[in-house]
């Protein structure tokens, strides 16, 4: 690839699929400042960025994700390189380094409690898993630039720290009133502790309503899930449609009558705030959600939602919605009223874009003293 068609941005991540909807958001706002982007990552790379340069491969096993870890780095020859996974941190800041090239690490979820939330990283198994997180947060601190999705994530000190958080945009979005058959939706990775089998059986037992869950389910619950959804008295009510590009996402999403966000209390989700009930709430989408802190504030706030204790109670609810739709209207006109005074059309990964122009601005001057 010659200089004048390198590109101004490099993205690489071994864990991540290119449809991920993160990685569309930040690359969207970078091309809205006409700078070049080139991605490597997981999937089908029909599922990456429009306008952006795509390379992606399968997932492959934990031998291949170390190699690519190892060669990534290399491969891109971006003047801004960004990486989102802890474990790429180390080798990625010594190749920025070695060619003089500008480091963004995105540190977009809370690594360490994720990694309590997975049976494979407890126990002796685990520590080398946990061993790169904490490396990876204390090498990203000293990143050109550190982006966190959220102001309690770490590293909290370093050269550059920029937050920024998971919000709507709203070019992905498809705000519509509902269309026939209550039909509830689910736009996010799939697990059980996401909450995936609580939104199946809470379906199950409100035979008016339809599922559609969009997203990759956990390998661990695959089988599990495909044999219960199969079962007669689901009766094809429950859709699963795999991981999608976000605006293809959220055309799934258009006419469904309601959301749901069941996540269970664990380490990873109890501080976080889901980026799917800012994203609902936009839509006008009324939200069937657990009582987690921070979604539970926003979802009263807001007037846009229902909080539920149990799956019993989210049935109850959603039978109760199908007997009288007028309820979801009122949540509906609160969700969108909210979502107009309180998510403005310009993101946080506008405030990305700007401080990686700045960068860039900045290489090319000190090229130009050199």
């Amino acid at each position: 690839m010659s200089r004048s068609t390198a590109p101004d941005v490099g993205i690489i991540t071994t864990g991540h699929d290119v449809a991920d909807a993160r990685l569309h958001k930040i690359t969207a706002a970078l091309q809205h400042r006409d700078l070049r982007v080139e991605l490597w990552g997981l999937g089908d790379a029909a599922g990456g960025p429009a306008g952006a340069t795509v390379h992606a491969g399968p997932r492959g096993n934990l031998v291949q994700r170390l190699a690519r870890t190892a060669v990534l780095p290399w491969r891109t020859s971006a003047k801004v390189v960004m990486t989102v996974d802890p474990d790429m941190i180390p080798v990625t800041r010594f190749v920025t380094a070695l060619r003089r090239r500008k480091l963004v690490v995105d540190v977009h979820e809370d690594y360490e409690r994720l990694l309590a939330d997975r049976a494979w990283a407890k126990g002796p198994a685990g520590l080398p898993a946990r061993l790169i997180v904490r490396a990876g947060s204390k090498l990203a601190a000293g990143a050109d630039l550190t982006v966190v999705a959220d102001s309690h994530l770490a590293p909290h000190q370093a050269k550059h720290r920029l937050v920024v958080q998971n919000l709507p945009d709203h070019g992905f979005l498809a705000p519509s009133p509902p269309t026939g058959a209550p039909r509830a939706v689910y736009v996010g990775d799939l697990r059980t502790s996401r909450g995936l089998f609580d939104m199946v059986e809470t379906v199950a037992a409100a035979p008016e309503w339809s599922l559609d869950l969009v997203g990759p389910v956990a390998p661990s619950d695959r089988d599990r899930i495909e044999a219960r959804i199969a079962q007669p008295d689901l009766g094809g009510r429950v859709r699963l449609h795999g991981r999608q590009p976000p605006a293809d996402a959220w055309r799934i999403a258009h006419g469904a009558w309601a959301s749901l966000a069941m996540l269970q209390p664990t380490p990873a989700f109890i501080e976080a705030m889901p980026s799917k009930i800012y994203e609902y709430l936009a839509s006008g989408l009324p939200v069937l959600s657990t009582r987690l802190p921070r979604q539970s504030k926003v979802i009263e706030e807001s007037g846009g939602g229902v909080l539920v204790d149990s799956v019993a109670e989210a049935s109850e609810i959603l039978r109760r919605w199908a007997a009288d739709p007028g309820e979801l209207e009122k949540l509906r006109d609160h969700a969108l009223q909210w979502a107009s005074e309180h998510l403005p059309t310009t993101t946080p990964y506008d405030n990305l874009a700007d401080a990686i122009l700045y960068l860039l601005r900045g290489s090319a001057s000190s090229k130009g003293r050199a």
